[in-house]
């Protein structure tokens, strides 16, 4: 990979409660090169969003970085929170889950981008608002002209998406954290935005860290693909390589939990048991009390170590087959 444009190093994030210090993120590192889409996937808590607020700048009280670095292009943002601001928009966009809730009901979607282009860019209002209509044609919004002046309720849920990903274009960043696109809309609209962000990254030459759930979201988009628990990286490599041989017993067990139409398993199989508390969480494995082949050995935190084909895995037994009585039970 080339000279990373975004590089995360050891990074840690609390967040301060009346219970004690909930440790979202521990000792998180990654990458992102010019032009590559990194997929964060994993189940929902453990800390796929809290990562990405970190890089955008936006941990506020009750939550802290504890520990790490996040550098922007070599330059480190957490020795230098100004550096946030100047960034955040302008070089660095996202796109939030949920974008009923992140536009304002109140004002209409145009206005919206306008304000965003007149103070990053200091653009004229004129000029902000043709801007803004070029950005719903790049999205595939029809009519643009007429439907800026329109307010959020008034698009259906993949169009919204679509008004948050023309806002986060809107200043031409280099980088674009897309957390959960997809989430809520129907497969048909799902298969669109992917498509979208597909042209949109060949056409502009963008980063993307898409954040999801969703394997089949990653495995449309994502060229490498880092997978969380608990807060920490469990296995990260490339995305056929997750898919074809998942190293970490976690990985699999996301795998096997996913629909297939070859399947020859008559019922999917759940991971048992429930992700530790991150208040005071164990200090090794955090995957050791639902593991079906975890030892002693994985009381102590076993290294993100390679194996194979580009991928690492932090996993002592890494490569093994932890669920093939699972299946042939599901199977009987």
């Amino acid at each position: 990979m080339s000279a990373p444009l975004l590089a995360i190093d050891h990074l840690e994030v609390v967040f301060d409660t009346r219970g004690g210090a909930v440790e979202a993120v521990r000792g998180v590192s990654l990458a992102v090169a010019r032009g590559e889409t990194l997929g964060l996937v994993g189940e929902s808590g453990c800390g796929k969003s809290v990562t990405a607020q970190a890089v955008m700048g936006l941990i506020d009280p009750p939550g802290r970085i504890l520990a790490g670095d996040i550098r922007w292009e070599g330059r480190s943002l957490t020795r230098d929170p100004k550096g946030w601001a100047r960034l955040r928009g302008s070089e660095i966009a996202m796109v939030f889950q949920d974008p009923m809730t992140s536009l304002n009901p109140l004002m209409s979607v145009g206005d919206q981008i306008v304000e965003t282009l007149r103070y990053h860019k200091r653009l004229g209002r004129s000029a902000a608002r043709r801007r803004a209509a070029e950005l719903f044609g790049q999205v595939g919004i029809g009519a643009p002209e007429r439907r800026l002046d329109q307010l959020p309720h008034e698009f259906s849920g993949g169009m919204r998406q679509r008004v948050m990903i023309a806002m986060a274009l809107a200043c031409e960043p280099k980088l674009l954290i897309a957390d959960e696109p997809t989430t809520a809309l129907d497969v048909t609209v799902q298969a669109q935005i992917v498509d979208l962000l597909n042209e949109l990254q060949a056409e502009l030459g963008l980063a993307i860290i898409l954040i999801t759930h969703d394997l089949g979201v990653a495995a449309g988009l994502c060229r490498d693909v880092a997978v969380m628990y608990a807060g920490r990286i469990v296995e990260m490599g490339p995305i056929d390589t997750l898919f074809a041989a998942p190293a970490h017993p976690y990985s699999q067990g996301l795998l096997r939990s996913t629909p297939t139409l070859t399947a020859s398993e008559r019922r999917l199989v759940a991971i048992p048991g429930a992700p530790p508390r991150l208040i005071g969480p164990p200090t090794g494995c955090a995957f050791l009390a639902r593991c079906p082949i975890g030892d002693e050995a994985c009381r102590r935190l076993p290294p993100l170590a390679p194996t194979g084909a580009g991928g690492r895995a932090a996993c002592f037994k890494a490569g093994r087959d932890a669920w093939a009585d699972a299946r042939e039970a599901a199977a009987n």
